[in-house]
């Protein structure tokens, strides 16, 4: 059951098949919709997370789709777990979280000066979008929040609690407009009900993993109420016979698609992948080490001496199957791509079974990070290392 599951699940997360969501824009847009919703992170050691997790599953993905997307009013920003693109078709959905910014229910942006939310809109208003360095500010000491300047405080909150929208972004850099500017007036701007909101929620992991829990669907979005509602979400969908439940010993019950279960899925063929740190399949750790035994965590935020596997590791998938880890940076003002350590499972012990597709991938990756050559400066057994060196550095 488990290996059933393993490959179930990552045939929905979309990176079992080449193209599994098409090609070129078009696929971007089918790839977030089906997962609803790419994280963005800022880190760029090698090309960010968002884009990576969608360039794991859109072969041809380049990075101006993304924008172009935003651009469309295809696609939005705002918080799932954490700051994400997801498709406009779910604006709705986000609109119970913008109303607790609004009704001042959360403990972030408290006693923000209604002046400052008043200059920042207005300025919007009437000089149309804006990045948080077009405000000017006389206020001498240190905002809070991380030291930002009041009116950034301002602007954030407002793009909370839905007043604002990201129209854009110049690099990492938000571009601010007004909601009703950005907004298509063919979204739906009902607020869903308690229960729509948790069908939403039991009806995006089902599409993206397959299965799930509730633990998964209510992660970091707190509230009995939720919890309550998601439990019957997925009682009326047992009774409909779309989910069935999973009981597999020294895991959470799992709820699963009926056609998930009924459906045997063969065993993947030898691909790798290098997967983002924030990518949909590995983001719930606890999950991947539940059902793939792979125990992985980011340790970039912790201090270097703490550092078991290096700053910035990304996962490495063979097939159905994690076998390590690699530390990489792009060194793109030198066009090197360098594997700083090649962390791999000492459980596979047969190079011959994995190394040609890693190669081949190492490859694509070091040409999608916009480097030319590959620098190999570790590797783990070393026993392999002269091999990786003759295939990858020119």
């Amino acid at each position: 059951m488990i290996k059933q599951l393993q490959r179930a699940t990552l045939q929905s997360q979309g990176i079992r098949s080449k193209q599994p969501f098409g090609k070129g824009k078009k696929a971007v847009l089918s790839a977030l919709e089906h997962l609803g919703y790419i994280q963005i992170d800022t880190l760029a050691v090698v090309e960010r997370a968002h884009h990576h997790t969608l360039w794991t599953r859109v072969p041809d993905y380049k990075i101006e789709y993304l924008e172009q997307l935003v651009e469309d009013r295809k696609v939005f920003e705002y918080w799932f777990h954490a700051a994400s693109y997801l498709p406009i078709r779910d604006f709705r959905y986000a609109i119970p979280q913008m109303l607790q910014f609004k009704r001042g229910e959360t403990r972030y942006y408290k006693n923000v000066d209604p002046k400052t939310l008043s200059y920042v809109i207005d300025k919007i208003r009437l000089d149309g979008p804006q990045k948080t360095r077009d405000f000017k500010t006389t206020e001498k000491r240190k905002g809070s929040w991380w030291n930002w300047k009041p009116t950034k405080v301002a602007l954030e909150k407002l793009f909370m609690q839905g007043d604002l929208m990201i129209c854009g972004r110049n690099g990492m850099e938000k571009i601010y407009d007004l909601t009703e500017r950005v907004l298509p007036s063919t979204i739906d701007t009902t607020e869903p009900s308690p229960m729509e909101f948790a069908d939403y929620l039991v009806n995006t992991y089902l599409r993206a993993y397959g299965f799930t829990t509730v633990k998964q669907i209510t992660h970091l979005k707190a509230g009995r109420i939720l919890r309550k509602n998601v439990e019957q979400v997925l009682l009326n969908m047992i009774e409909q016979h779309t989910v069935q439940e999973v009981k597999i010993d020294g895991l959470p019950t799992i709820f699963a698609l009926s056609t998930l279960l009924e459906n045997k899925v063969k065993k993947s063929s030898s691909h790798i992948h290098l997967l983002s740190p924030f990518d949909n399949s590995i983001i719930h750790r606890d999950r991947a080490e539940q059902l793939f035994n792979f125990d992985y965590k980011i340790e970039c935020y912790l201090p270097k001496e703490k550092r078991q596997y290096g700053y910035f590791c990304l996962p490495i998938l063979f097939g159905d199957e994690f076998i390590g880890r690699v530390d990489c940076k792009a060194h793109r003002k030198k066009s090197v791509f360098e594997i700083i350590h090649l962390h791999i499972d000492k459980r596979q012990n047969d190079v011959g079974n994995w190394l040609e597709p890693f190669i081949k991938t190492v490859q694509k990756f070091a040409i999608f990070n916009a480097c030319q050559s590959i620098k190999i400066s570790k590797v783990s057994p070393a026993n392999i290392t002269d091999i990786l060196k003759s295939a990858l550095e020119i």
